[in-house]
This record gives structure tokens, C-alpha cells and sequence, in this order.
């Protein structure tokens, strides 16, 4: 049992969807999952266990931000035998060419988080995603007409509320399409841990059309990426 999931052995499946907010674990639980059953609501942070076209799936949600999303991360592989973590979220456009409720494929994810330069004494570490579940969520995705699929680099800030806004300009115009407050953790861990992981979020709010969904859409109709991120983590079980 761990000390903030605080589940038994074999109440977490190998492969655990990862929202941020745990009323969208709920949610995705309720919505997608068969029998699902809820195995900690420690500090509040959700997680649920249930079925998907016959196979075991969890939902276990982060909080916000690396520091968050890293804890569970890591009890979720060390002490679970977690196998693969897709992270189901929101963020926000920083092109015109992403539009909202467009679904983003996080290839690898840029930061200014200060976590990874502690961990390699300044050097720079450049976090990607699992190529195996990324081009089966490509695939899937390919096979939604009404889904309009980006894949290529996301932010991931420490700052929801950035005092230098300006900064996201350079990392626009090398290619940064989305700005959102996990990947690059989550990519970091798996890769220590010898884990899967993707980011597949949805476009919530547009920085520079000043667009937004509400907090009840965020949570509630974002359906499309939770089909996207169980085909793929999924498919390699059939």
C-alpha cells in the first residue's frame, strides 16, 4: 500500500489513464469503464478500476502540475507494476493553427520546470513519448472524421498564471503547438521507471484567440481523447 494512492495489490491495472482533475476521473469511470470500482479517494485524488472491451483499465488522477503529478507517477510504477500512464488532459492553444477541442499528441514535451535540471545537474533532458502508444493514438485518432489531430511538442509549465508570457515566443516559433502543466514528469518517470507514457490532451482555452471552454465541458465532454488513449494503450493487449 502506498502512502498517496494507498491501494492493495491488484486493485491498479497495468495500464492507467492519468486526468488531472479527479472529477474527470469519475467521469471517464462512469462514462467508459464497465464495473468500475474505486480504490482510493486519498486526499480526494480519485482512482477507479473497471473494464474496457474485457480488459482491465484504472483512472487515477494527478492534481495539477509536475510536482503533483509526479508522486502518483511514481507509486503507481514502483509499487502498483504499473505498465503504461496516459495522461488525458486540457490545454491551451499557442497557434492559430490548433483550434479548440482539437486533440493534441504530445511527441515530446519542453518546460520550465526546474525538476529535470536538478535531476541531470543542468544538463538538458529531452522527454518524448512512447513511439508504440503514440502511433497507435495517431492511428486511432486518423479514425475519427469529426477529430481534428495535432501531434508535435506541448509546454509544459510550472506557471499556470505566467509572469513573462512573452517567453512562450520562442518557443512558438519552434514549433510548441499547446502549453499544459504535466507531460514532461510524466515522460521523465516513465522513461526512469522503464514505463510507457503519452500525453493526449484536448484544446480547452486558445491564448491567442482568447477562446475557452467551461469548467463543466473540460470535465465532462472531452470524450474523444479518452477513446484515442484507451485504443492505444490498449490495443497491444487484443
Amino acid at each position: 500500500m502506498s502512502t498517496h494512492i494507498g491501494a492493495q495489490a491488484g486493485d491498479i491495472a497495468p495500464v492507467v489513464l492519468m486526468p488531472g482533475d479527479p472529477l474527470r476521473a469519475k467521469w471517464i469511470a462512469e462514462t467508459f469503464l464497465e464495473d468500475a470500482r474505486c480504490y482510493t479517494e486519498v486526499r480526494g485524488m480519485l482512482g477507479f478500476t473497471g473494464t474496457w472491451r474485457g480488459q482491465r483499465v484504472s483512472v487515477q488522477g494527478s492534481g495539477m502540475g509536475q510536482p503533483s503529478l509526479a508522486i502518483y507517477v511514481n507509486e503507481l510504477f514502483r509499487e502498483y507494476d504499473v505498465r503504461s500512464i496516459i495522461r488525458v488532459g486540457s490545454c491551451g492553444a499557442l497557434t492559430e493553427d490548433v483550434a479548440i477541442r482539437d486533440v493534441i499528441l504530445a511527441s515530446g514535451a519542453c518546460t520550465d520546470s526546474s525538476m529535470n535540471t536538478h535531476r541531470f545537474g543542468g544538463y538538458d533532458y529531452a522527454p518524448v513519448a512512447d513511439f508504440g502508444l503514440l502511433s497507435r493514438a495517431y492511428a486511432a485518432a486518423q479514425a475519427m472524421p469529426d477529430v481534428t489531430t495535432h501531434v508535435g511538442l506541448i509546454m509544459s509549465s510550472d506557471s499556470f498564471y505566467s509572469p513573462r508570457p512573452e517567453l512562450m515566443e520562442p518557443m512558438v516559433k519552434h514549433g510548441v503547438l499547446a502549453v499544459e502543466m504535466e507531460a514532461s514528469a510524466l515522460y521523465t518517470l516513465a522513461a526512469e521507471h522503464g514505463g510507457q507514457a503519452l500525453c493526449v490532451c484536448t484544446v480547452s482555452d486558445h491564448i491567442v484567440t482568447g477562446e475557452e471552454t467551461t469548467s463543466a465541458e473540460r470535465e465532462q465532454t472531452f470524450g474523444a481523447m479518452i477513446e484515442i488513449a484507451l485504443t492505444a494503450a490498449l490495443a497491444d493487449s487484443d
